[in-house]
């Protein structure tokens, strides 16, 4: 497997390192620990934004860190959770004296470290939302319950904004766990990809076959089939997740269409249209989209779909400035 990087070793460190490069002049890169923080952090009197994760699912996170959305993220090594110490450097990092929010992905590493950077702050108040979104399996290899997916970008881009209107901790906490409790989501992968310190795939799958449920570090998901048009992929994926919540006809929504890494925008443009004619075929009006990398897995070929029931708050708190390296408008 060819990638293009100096060592496997030291692949974060440079990928942080053209972090700085480019957009030195809005984000403040620390290698000790990793963090990626905004530049104009800690604002006063805002409630401060951190998430993180195991590198190789970029833009996430620290490609969506700025105004409007989060104030520092926690890269750790690939497909491997940040440690404790990165999380509460962050933490102290943006605390303006409104208190920070953690945002967490449900993966068991994720959440001990997490957990225990919380009871170290002290002096700085800390609330967390746990993102369980991915309807594909109950457990996996990662995780105790549901793994938190694509529904972890809407979290933070809606909380952001809520943040940026100075609303209380407290708040912003309550209307991340409500996106979160009304979004789901669901993947498949067409192909495996390749950590660079392993030079193996993560799974194998046969050139004629998908996983249907796949996770973002490569777990296996429901089942496997032979591939069929993009049709049948996104009735795979569509039905557990409209089956699940339940949506309801009438229903506005916000849909989102995510690339693993290596899956061209025309293919994903495919599955959009799919997706919406399945939307319509249930009575969903789609109010807003989302379609593009976002979260991925290296260079895994293959999609997830997320389906978010909105309401006048979360639209509004969507809609608002956001600008960050990885997601920009009204700025």
């Amino acid at each position: 497997m060819k990638k293009l990087i100096n060592s496997p070793e030291e692949v974060v460190a440079d990928s942080l390192r053209g972090m700085q490069a480019a957009y030195g002049d809005r984000l403040r890169i620390t290698f000790d620990p990793y963090c990626v923080i905004r530049a104009d952090a800690p604002v006063k009197g805002k409630v401060g934004i951190v998430s993180g994760g195991g590198s190789g699912h970029e833009p996430m996170h620290g490609g969506f860190v700025g105004p409007g959305m989060l104030d520092a993220a926690c890269p750790g090594e690939v497909f491997t959770s940040p440690t404790p110490d990165q999380m509460l450097s962050a933490t102290k990092a943006v605390d303006g004296g409104a208190g920070v929010l953690h945002i967490v992905k449900n993966y068991t590493g994720d959440v001990m470290n997490f957990e225990m950077a919380a009871e170290m702050c002290e002096g700085t108040e800390v609330e967390t939302v746990l993102t369980n979104d991915d309807v594909a399996v109950e457990d996996s290899l990662y995780t105790a319950g549901r793994r938190g997916v694509g529904v972890t970008v809407l979290v933070e881009k809606i909380c952001g904004a809520a943040a940026e209107q100075r609303r209380s901790l407290k708040e912003v906490a309550e209307l991340g766990r409500r996106v979160n409790d009304r979004g789901r989501s669901m993947g498949m992968a067409l192909s495996p990809c390749t950590t660079p310190s392993s030079g193996n795939p993560s799974f194998e799958l046969a050139d004629d076959e998908v996983e249907i449920g796949i996770g973002i570090h490569g777990e296996p998901g429901r089942f496997r089939e032979k591939i069929g048009p993009a049709s049948q992929v996104a009735e795979r994926l569509m039905g557990p997740i409209l089956e699940d919540l339940p949506f309801s006809s009438g229903d506005r929504v916000l849909a989102f269409v995510n690339g693993m890494g290596g899956t061209p925008l025309i293919e994903l443009m495919v599955m959009y249209a799919e997706v919406a004619r399945i939307a319509a075929d249930h009575g969903l009006r789609i109010e807003r989209n989302l379609i593009g990398n976002y979260i991925t897995s290296l260079e895994m070929q293959g999609c997830s779909i997320t389906l978010l029931a909105l309401d006048d708050d979360m639209l509004a708190c969507w809609d608002a400035p956001v600008d960050t390296p990885g997601m920009r408008w009204g700025a």
